[in-house]
């Protein structure tokens, strides 16, 4: 089995660095999850999984200086591969090099969560969602986000990815979340997959250098992180199949 999920936004600041690592450590009591840090521009998973020390980097990888291998790391039950932040590192980087190192990855693993870029503005921030079999749009509950996130949607089906659900974070007023998710059953083809609430205890996960579900499992957004990874419905997609189609992906010259 594999299946590979692009998590994506029409904007920053949504949390879906935390989203996609909470939602990959509630896969991973069922699956092999691989969480890459797809996002080569704005890269900050590895603050989040404490990894900020380490010294090859998905920048290695698509620079042609280090095979994947080297840029993976078990923490927390999970596979992550973390991308750097030095600029050189990104310019260095060739996006379209992912390709293959996701087809690589996805023939050792169930599922891959592929961290995207906040903005459709590039061919790098595009390719997560372009190679991924769904993607998981995660939004706060306002009327532009919906906006965004529907610009993520109309993308991923342009080329032929599917909408896995929904994913509201930070959300302050369950009164609006109510009308906000009611507008969703009318322009989204995925559903609302859980609505999680504004916490300290996210803010406090990150600057601890740890995944919300590991710094503090028992609060209320973990519990609806783990009530959102229930409602994926997993396919089995069969690895050398999912991993031909990836080698074989159309890159966009531009999104």
């Amino acid at each position: 089995m594999v299946e590979a999920f692009a998590v994506a936004s029409g904007k920053g600041g949504t949390g879906k660095t935390t989203s996609t690592l909470a939602l990959g450590m509630a896969l991973a009591e069922e699956y092999d999850v691989t969480v890459v840090d797809a996002d080569t521009g704005m890269a900050n998973m590895l603050f989040h999984a404490g990894l900020a020390d380490v010294e090859t980097t998905l920048h290695d990888v698509l620079a042609a200086d280090a095979p994947v291998e080297a840029a993976t790391y078990e923490r927390f039950g999970m596979t992550v591969v973390p991308c750097g932040t030095s600029l050189d590192d990104f310019r260095d980087a060739d996006p379209t090099r992912l390709r293959a190192v996701v087809a690589d990855l996805a023939a050792e693993t169930d599922i891959l969560l592929l961290d995207s870029a906040a903005a459709l503005d590039s061919r790098s921030a595009v390719l997560p969602i372009v190679l991924a079999d769904r993607v998981i749009v995660v939004l706060q509950p306002t009327i532009p986000a919906l906006s965004d996130a529907l610009k993520v949607q109309e993308y991923a089906t342009s080329y032929g990815t599917d909408v896995a659900g929904l994913l509201f974070n930070k959300v302050h007023d369950d009164d609006a979340i109510d009308e906000i998710a009611a507008k969703t059953e009318q322009y989204f083809d995925g559903p609302t997959l859980a609505t999680v609430p504004a916490s300290e205890a996210a803010r406090e996960a990150r600057r601890a250098g740890r995944p919300l579900l590991a710094h503090a499992p028992s609060s209320p957004p973990a519990t609806s992180f783990r009530r959102a990874a229930t409602r994926i419905d997993v396919r089995d997609r069969g690895s050398e199949a999912v991993a031909d189609r990836f080698r074989s992906a159309v890159i966009p010259d531009s999104p």
